[in-house]
C-alpha cells in the first residue's frame, strides 16, 4: 500500500493483527465475535493501561548477540501521560514495536487494560492505536476527512456515531480547512496533523506515538499538547510519548521513563526529576571578577561558563556545585572581596537531567561491551 502513501500503522494496532498467526493463542478467535458484537472491552481490567514485565530482546546470537531490552518492568495508569526517553541505541523503538507486537520479545509479558497480548491479541490490541515516526501513517490519496473516517472504522468504529468528535478534533487541530483535500497535496506538517487526528479519531484507550511534534511549528506543537493533555484529562486517554523534543515532555507529560542500554534508570514524575539532583547552578555578576580571580575559581570549582562584560570590568560566571560547595564559593568571594552585583539560580532542565543520567549509563555499557570483546 506505500505505493499509494499506504498505511504506516503498527501492525498488531486497531483491527490489524500482530504478527505471526502460528504464534498467536488459539484463543484469539474468541475475542473475533465479542468484538464484532460492539464488547471487545467486557471483563477487562482497566486498573492499568499498560503492564509489561521482565520484557527483553536480543538479536543475533553468540558472540554478536546483543540484547537491546533488558529484563524492562513498569506499569501505567489509565489518563496519564508518560514520556518515553532515550538516546539513539537505547531500546525504546524496539520496546514501542514489542509491546505493540511487531516484535515478538524472548521473554516477559505484556497486558493492556488487563489482556494479555498472547493469549488474546485482538482484544488487547483493540484498545490501542498508535504513530510511529518514519511511517506513512494515512493513505494519501484519500482526504483528511476519510481518513478519520477510514480509521474510525477498522479500528470497529461506526464514523457517522463519531462525526462530532472528528468535527471537534479537525477543528482543535487546525484541519477544519482541508478536509476535503487529499493528504498527499498538504505540506509536511500539515500531513503530521493528520497522523494525529486518524490516530486519535477512533475510540482507543492507549495511544502511543512517537516523535508527534516532528515537523510541527511551535503553534502546531502547542496546540497538539493542549489537546493531548485534554484527550487525557475528559476522556481518560492513555497517551505514550517518544519524543527528544524535552520541552514537549516536560509540558505534557504526568511522569517519564528513561531508558539507557536497554534498561530503564529512571521512572519518576518530571517535577522529581527536576528536584533530584543534589548540584546547583549559579549565575554570579561582579565587576570585581579579573583573569586571576577566575583562574582561581576555575581551580577550585565546576565553573561551566564564563562571559566577560563588554564595555565595563567583570564578568558573569556560571558554576555548577553541591550544598557544602556553594557555601565554599560564597566564602571565597567574600573572602576576596568581591561585590555581588546579581546571584541568580541556574535551575536544571530535563535535557540536564537526561544527560546526567544517560551519559555515565551509555559510557558503563560500552565498557562491558569493550570487555566481553577482549
Amino acid at each position: 500500500m506505500d505505493a499509494d502513501g499506504g498505511d504506516g500503522r503498527a501492525a498488531g494496532v486497531g483491527s490489524v493483527t500482530t504478527g505471526p498467526e502460528s504464534e498467536r493463542s488459539t484463543a484469539d478467535s474468541a475475542d473475533v465475535g465479542a468484538e464484532a458484537n460492539g464488547s471487545r472491552r467486557s471483563g477487562d481490567d482497566t486498573d492499568v493501561a499498560v503492564a509489561v514485565q521482565g520484557l527483553s530482546k536480543q538479536f543475533g546470537t553468540g558472540s554478536d548477540a546483543i540484547t537491546v531490552v533488558d529484563s524492562v518492568s513498569f506499569e501505567i495508569e489509565p489518563g496519564s501521560v508518560v514520556g518515553l526517553l532515550g538516546p539513539n541505541g537505547a531500546g525504546k523503538t524496539t520496546l514501542i514495536k514489542s509491546i505493540l507486537g511487531m516484535v515478538l520479545p524472548d521473554e516477559g509479558s505484556v497486558r493492556i487494560c488487563g489482556v494479555d497480548v498472547a493469549d488474546r491479541p485482538r482484544a488487547a490490541y483493540g484498545h490501542v492505536d498508535a504513530m510511529l515516526e518514519g511511517a506513512r501513517n494515512d493513505y494519501w490519496r484519500l482526504t483528511v476527512r476519510e481518513n478519520l473516517r477510514y480509521f474510525a472504522t477498522i479500528g470497529g468504529i461506526d464514523p457517522d456515531s463519531v462525526a462530532d468528535r472528528h468535527e471537534r478534533l479537525l477543528e482543535r487541530l487546525e484541519l477544519a480547512d482541508k478536509v476535503d483535500v487529499a493528504v498527499r497535496n498538504l505540506s509536511r506538517g500539515m500531513k503530521q496533523k493528520v497522523s494525529l487526528a486518524s490516530t486519535l479519531a477512533g475510540d482507543a484507550d492507549v495511544i502511543f506515538l512517537d516523535e508527534p511534534t516532528l515537523g510541527l511549528d511551535v503553534e502546531s506543537s502547542r496546540t497538539l499538547q493542549r489537546e493531548l493533555r485534554r484527550l487525557a484529562e475528559d476522556r481518560g486517554l492513555t497517551v505514550i510519548l517518544s519524543s527528544h523534543d524535552m520541552d514537549v515532555v516536560e509540558t505534557v507529560c504526568d511522569r517519564v521513563l528513561i531508558m539507557s542500554g536497554g534498561r530503564i534508570v529512571a521512572d519518576d514524575s518530571v517535577d522529581a526529576l527536576l528536584g533530584r539532583g543534589e548540584r546547583h547552578g549559579v549565575r554570579i555578576a561582579s565587576g570585581d571578577f579579573d583573569a586571576d580571580l577566575l583562574a582561581e575559581l576555575r581551580a577550585a570549582f565546576d565553573v561551566t561558563g564564563v562571559e566577560r562584560f563588554e564595555r565595563r570590568p567583570g564578568a558573569r560566571v556560571d558554576v555548577t556545585t553541591d550544598s557544602d560547595g556553594l557555601y565554599a564559593l560564597m566564602a571565597r568571594l567574600e573572602q576576596q572581596g568581591v561585590r555581588i552585583d546579581r546571584l541568580t539560580a541556574v535551575d536544571p532542565d530535563l535535557e540536564d537531567v537526561f544527560v546526567d543520567l544517560t551519559s555515565d549509563r551509555e559510557e558503563e555499557t560500552e565498557t562491558q561491551r569493550w570487555g566481553e570483546q577482549r
